[in-house]
Parts: C-alpha cells; structure tokens; sequence
C-alpha cells in the first residue's frame, strides 16, 4: 500500500468516525460524561493500584467517593439555586417596573413618551414564563422522551464510568493490539502526545471552573448581589468555552449588578472589580500554571471549533469541542511534520507517513 492509499485510509476511517459521531449525538451525553470521568479519574485508580489495592475495588471506591461527593454538591447547591430562581421569579413585576421608571427619568421628554405609552404588563410576563415553564416541565415528566433521558443519564452514566475504570488498562491493551505493527510505535507516540493534550486541558480546566465558581459565588454574595450563587455558577462553569464563556460569564454578572445597583455606582463599580479581578488571575495565573500550553491552538480557531461543534453535535459537541480541536491540532501538526520530510515535500526519497 502506497503512501497516499494509508493517507485516504486514514482519512476515510477519520470521515466515518464524524459520521457516526453525528448520527449517534443525540444519545452520547452520558457516555461522554462517563469517558470524561474516568480520563479524569484513571490517575487515581492507577495510584490505588499502584499500592497493592486490586483495580476493581480501586475503580468503585474512586467512583463511590467522586459520585457521592458530586451527590452531596447537588443537594447542597440545587435548593439554594431554586430558592434564588424563585425569588427572581417574585421579583421581576416589580424591577420591570423600576426599570421603567429609571428609564423615563434619565431619558428626555422626546424619548420618553414612547416608554411611558408602552403597556408593560410584568404580571403577564411572569405568568407567561410560569405557564411556560409548567407546560414545558409537564410535558418532559409525562413523555417517554424525557424519562428515557433521565434514565440514559443518571444510571448508564454512573454505571459506564465505573466499567471503564475498571476496564481501562483492558481497552488500552485492545486498541494497542489493532495498531498495524510497522507504525505501531509512531502512532504510539501520537497517542501519548494526545493523551498530554487532553490531560493538561481536562485536569487542568476542570479545577479552573471549580475554583472560579467558588470565587465568584463568594465575592458576589459578600457584595450583596441578587441571585449570587446561580450567577458565580454559571460564570465560572461556562469559562472553559474559551472568550465566550468569559463574555457570558461577565455580561451576567454586570447585568445583574446594574438592575441591582442602579443609583448605586460604588457597588457596580465593585462587581466590575470582581469580574477584573477574576479574569486576570484566569488569564495570567491559573490557566497557565494548571492548564498550561496544552491546547497550542490560535484563538480564531478555538472559537470556531466550539461554534462549528455546537451547531452539528449539540450540548456535546459544545462540551468536546476544545478536546477535540486540540486532538486535531496534535495529529495536524503531526502530519505537517510528516509532510516536511516526505518526497512530496523535499523531492527525495519517499518517506512514510505512519513510520520511522
């Protein structure tokens, strides 16, 4: 087989493993999730093993710990986040109101008029999205679809992650004994490049988001902001979507500072300070100390991988987005690197792409 077959091969299987990841997209969360996990927990299991525990029981109590851990978060964070929901819920008649209010004062009497004449019912508005919600709620309880998705996810998921740690070491051996022996080392070598890729940024980007929800849903509550916990949640849990994520995260917290505070400018001005403050130890501290250079992609791109992922796969093509450019950011620069000293390149003898 010639140079240029192995690369239509490869290509060929590359284009068929996006086809079926497409069609296959609705299905995925949960095991996306229980493969995120166990990359993420594997160092652990390794380690427990490493000391003379047997794997299997290593893989179930890293599995009871990390999921009962996520449990107690769940049921500590979850009513608090209803409570403030319900609240901006009760309150939102009455900040339509005052926004109105605010806005005839500051605007002139010209620009004006239009608001005053306008017929703001924010009762209706509630009752709407209460209504909404409900039908939309009633609906997901009662239909097949939604109890077909709970159980997709709240049971498979526990359980793939709990096979797959356990089972690692086993699928590592499977898919090493396919590799076609005379580029089994090369391709071993991409494997391990990937591998401290995806480690860097999933570790790494992880205790990111967890350490940017604490800070921000602390520093928030401590200045007085309205729906603290849900805002400080959110900011640091869509950080990992690179620039947007920040845009969102700080877009949320001045709005909310801004219905809040509106005569107030020293507290806006300290949420603003917040949000500075945040996004420079991000920037300039944590990510390049736990995330690192792992990623090694241009921001034009990243912000096209998580854009063009989202719109063909979904929630989880939004969520393997970053990963997977940075997976083919690894094989590209491999291939390039192949290219350089390949006979297409140089004009001398041929050299293949898959092996020494």
């Amino acid at each position: 087989m010639t140079i240029y077959w192995k690369v239509f091969a490869w290509a060929g299987l590359a284009a068929l493993a996006g086809v079926l990841l497409w069609l296959l997209s609705p299905m995925l969360l949960p095991f996306v999730f229980a493969m995120v996990l166990a990359y993420f927990l594997d160092p652990i299991v390794r380690k427990l093993v490493s000391r003379g525990m047997p794997r299997v029981w290593a893989a179930l109590l890293v599995a009871f710990v990390s999921f009962g851990t996520l449990i107690a978060i769940v049921g500590t964070l979850v009513p608090l986040a209803v409570s403030q929901a319900s609240e901006l819920i009760e309150t939102l008649p009455g900040s339509l109101e005052e926004a109105q209010s605010q806005v005839e004062e500051v605007l002139p009497d010209e620009l004006s008029e239009p608001v005053q004449d306008a017929e703001i019912e924010p009762e209706g508005v509630v009752d709407w999205l209460r209504d909404s919600f409900a039908s939309q709620a009633g609906m997901l309880a009662q239909g097949v679809s939604g109890v077909i998705s709970f159980v997709l996810f709240w049971v498979v998921m526990p359980v793939v992650t709990i096979y797959l740690l356990i089972d690692f070491p086993k699928l590592i051996r499977s898919v090493d004994n396919l590799l076609p022996r005379p580029s089994a080392p090369t391709l071993r070598k991409l494997a391990k490049d990937i591998d401290t890729t995806l480690s860097g940024y999933i570790r790494g980007q992880s205790l990111v988001c967890v350490i940017l929800m604490g800070y921000y849903s602390v520093a928030l509550t401590l200045v007085g902001l309205p729906f603290a916990l849900i805002v400080g949640i959110v900011t640091g849990a869509v950080s990992f979507i690179p620039y947007i994520g920040m845009f969102i995260g700080t877009s949320l917290g001045m709005g909310a500072a801004i219905w809040q505070f509106w005569d107030e400018p020293i507290w806006i001005a300290a949420v603003g300070a917040i949000y500075a403050v945040g996004l420079f130890v991000e920037s300039e501290i944590m990510v390049p100390r736990l995330v690192g250079s792992a990623v090694n992609l241009h921001p034009v791109w990243m912000i096209f991988a998580v854009m063009a992922f989202g719109t063909l796969f979904g929630f989880v093509g939004a969520i393997i987005a970053v990963p997977m450019a940075a997976v083919t950011g690894v094989v590209v620069r491999f291939l390039v690197d192949r290219y350089y000293r390949s006979s297409l390149y140089t004009g001398t003898d041929e050299t293949r792409l898959l092996e020494k």
